[in-house]
């Protein structure tokens, strides 16, 4: 029997079909613990759990918690899979919940050998995850807001934003607290500004000399209108955003490095050249750690976007980026390798032989991330940390250096 899960946010639809495609019972649950409850003791009278497979369109969440500890194997399918099945199967265009979980448990029941069922993650992992994507997620927003406040005082005040560096460093908000508008800032001098910078714990190396004339640089700041009062609001009201994003990022941060320091696989990682622990933890979390999700190093790199998509007919072939992917996985992977380059000698020349073969500099920074997915894979298969000596490439670049440097 082939179970579907039509997902939503307060209800959902169920439908069970046997081996040959007959419906055997079709009802909605609410989203809900009774509702769980029931699920699992309707699906337990049709017989043993192992045995009756779940596909949904989400791979977490509770109600797949929920399956997983009752027993059924679940297989997370994907959304446009189901919607490009059901155009096919459904001529009319119809669509209902009922419809949805139907034909998801029919995609099961057709497709069940080419598809995985869902190997939990630990509760390391799961933790872990939870504030890297977390923290990914506040930095976003963090970019978000910074992009609205510096919108804003290039729209009144272009010289507020050209005095430090970055619009969302401590420093640039406290100066941004203390001069709101340009007519606040109209008596600031050169002592003022390095009483403020002395004040407020400035580490630039700039002297107030300089940051005034960025300021004076910059064009004409509006004033003596209405609009300015609202502009000052506005910068105000973006300013207390950001200090909170900063604070609730540097919180996280810790978090972060805690969860990793906690991991079993977090000295693999972590012994990666220039992989730093942020970096390392972002790439652990999407990676996991189950040894069974993956059949081998193409596979990781296939999840993680690093590799192309290559479509061939007859005489024609295409070879063209991958969209489809875990994203933040590619993020991840490819920041690890870019960082990378810069401390181990293999990792730099196959970036340079990338980059000599024509290949631009994302294309590069893919090219050695997938090289890195084969030395990553071997390591946490063997569940050992990254040791330059014993990897091969790298030794034969070093003894060649030394044979150079000897000749």
């Amino acid at each position: 029997m082939f179970c579907g899960i039509d997902w939503a946010s307060q209800r959902h639809a169920v439908c069970v079909l046997d081996d040959a495609g007959k419906t055997i019972t079709a009802f909605q649950i609410a989203h809900s613990a009774d509702g769980f409850d029931q699920l699992v003791s309707r699906l337990r009278r049709l017989g043993d759990p192992a045995g009756l497979p779940v596909a949904i369109e989400r791979p977490d969440g509770r109600l797949v918690d929920r399956l997983l500890e009752a027993g059924h194997p679940v297989v997370p399918v994907q959304s446009n899979a189901i919607k490009a099945w059901r155009d096919a199967e459904v001529l009319s265009g119809a669509k209902s919940d009922p419809g949805d979980a139907a034909v998801i448990a029919e995609y099961l029941r057709l497709r069940h050998h080419r598809l995985r069922p869902l190997q939990p993650f630990s509760p390391q992992t799961r933790a872990l995850r939870t504030v890297v994507r977390t923290r990914d997620d506040l930095i976003a927003a963090r970019v978000a807001a910074s992009n609205q406040l510096l919108a804003c005082l290039e729209a009144f005040w272009p010289g507020a934003k050209a005095v430090f560096a970055d619009v969302c460093s401590p420093i640039a908000l406290d100066f941004l607290t203390r001069y709101p508008t340009p007519e606040s800032a109209q008596q600031l001098g050169e002592r003022r500004m390095t009483a403020f910078c002395v004040k407020h714990g400035y580490s630039g190396r700039r002297p107030a000399a300089e940051l005034l004339a960025r300021l004076r640089a910059a064009p004409a700041g509006l004033a003596g209108t209405v609009e300015v009062d609202a502009r000052r609001d506005a910068v105000l009201a973006l300013v207390g955003v950001l200090r909170a994003l900063n604070q609730s990022i540097k919180d996280l941060d810790r978090s972060v490095v805690a969860h990793l320091g906690e991991h079993p696989d977090a000295e693999i990682f972590t012994s990666l050249p220039r992989s730093g622990r942020i970096s390392a933890a972002q790439v652990l979390a999407e990676w996991g750690d189950c040894r069974q999700a993956y059949d081998g190093p193409d596979a990781v790199a296939a999840l993680s976007g690093i590799v192309p998509v290559t479509k061939a007919s007859g005489k024609h072939r295409v070879v063209s980026f991958r969209w489809a992917c875990n994203k933040r996985f590619r993020q991840a992977i490819c920041t690890l390798a870019d960082n990378s380059r810069h401390a181990s000698p293999w990792a730099a020349k196959v970036y340079a032989d990338a980059i000599a073969r024509g290949c631009d500099h994302p294309h590069a920074i893919r090219v050695l991330a997938r090289a890195w997915v084969r030395v990553i894979w071997r390591c946490w298969i063997d569940h050992v940390p990254y040791d330059p000596a014993k990897h091969g490439a790298t030794r034969k670049l070093t003894e060649m250096a030394a044979s150079a440097g000897q000749g």
